[in-house]
């Protein structure tokens, strides 16, 4: 049973739960997504409501998911907080046990994102794997030629799974859109930057900085001038999110 939490329902999955949920997929099966929201992605719904036409489609986007991961220790220990369990399964572990354990020797796997040298890194990585690319243009979001052409490549594509990453919200409503467009099978995840951590382009922080929560620190640090404001200035604002949202349960 989904747990709901600031808005959105999460399914209470770990990563081990996610993988296994992930191999039962098959190039067959009807089309589904998975989503795994952050602290980021909260307070991004939250600042864009549902009157504008992009609000209501990402949180459209997020409702439609076949899984609603929870991403962020952050989020999961302010969910404790409040007596709600959101177990753990971070978008870039689950990518991980996907190309290490879920994915089988021939499986086609479409990405949509990264450029020509991250799928280089890939198949020689993993050469077992079926992996084919679609490289969007930067602004996708503000570009219907582009977002079409993205949604019918990962419609027609063929794949076991179809990893987005072109970032968030650009992925969660690509996903939706592709859901709605019909005839896609396999599933996709949202996955953000978690090739980059595979193929070693970025760094992940140090386990137990991972476990103490502080993974987003890290990430300021080697991206200061990217990604300050999304910590330091928007970030903080779940706290007053998550006490709101507790105040309208009471209610």
């Amino acid at each position: 049973m989904r747990r709901p939490f600031i808005g959105i329902d999460f399914d209470p999955l770990d990563t081990d739960a996610a993988a296994a949920w992930l191999a039962r997929i098959t190039p067959a099966t009807p089309f589904s997504y998975v989503v795994t929201p952050n602290v980021d992605h909260l307070v991004r719904l939250e600042a864009l409501g549902e009157r504008a036409p992009l609000g209501r489609e990402l949180w459209q986007a997020y409702r439609g998911a076949a899984l609603t991961l929870c991403d962020s220790r952050v989020l999961a220990r302010l969910a404790r907080f409040y007596g709600i369990a959101l177990p753990l399964a971070p978008g870039s572990d689950l990518t991980v046990r996907l190309f290490d354990e879920v994915a089988q020797p021939g499986d086609r796997i479409a990405i949509i994102g990264g450029d020509a040298a991250l799928l280089a890194a890939l198949r020689a990585r993993f050469p077992a794997l079926d992996l084919v690319q679609h490289v969007p243009p930067m602004g996708m979001l503000r570009d219907p030629t582009a977002l079409a052409a993205a949604t019918a490549f990962g419609r027609d594509s063929g794949a076991r799974f179809l990893l987005l990453a072109v970032g968030s919200p650009q992925q969660e409503v690509l996903a939706a859109r592709i859901a709605a467009d019909g005839g896609a099978h396999g599933c996709a995840l949202c996955i953000g930057a978690s090739l980059d951590f595979i193929t070693g382009r970025q760094r992940r922080a140090p386990l137990a900085v991972q476990k103490l929560g502080l993974e987003w620190a890290h990430r300021l640090a080697s991206q200061p001038g990217r990604l300050w404001r999304r910590y330091l200035v928007d970030g903080p604002r779940i706290f007053r999110l998550a006490h709101r949202w507790h105040r309208g349960q009471r209610r």
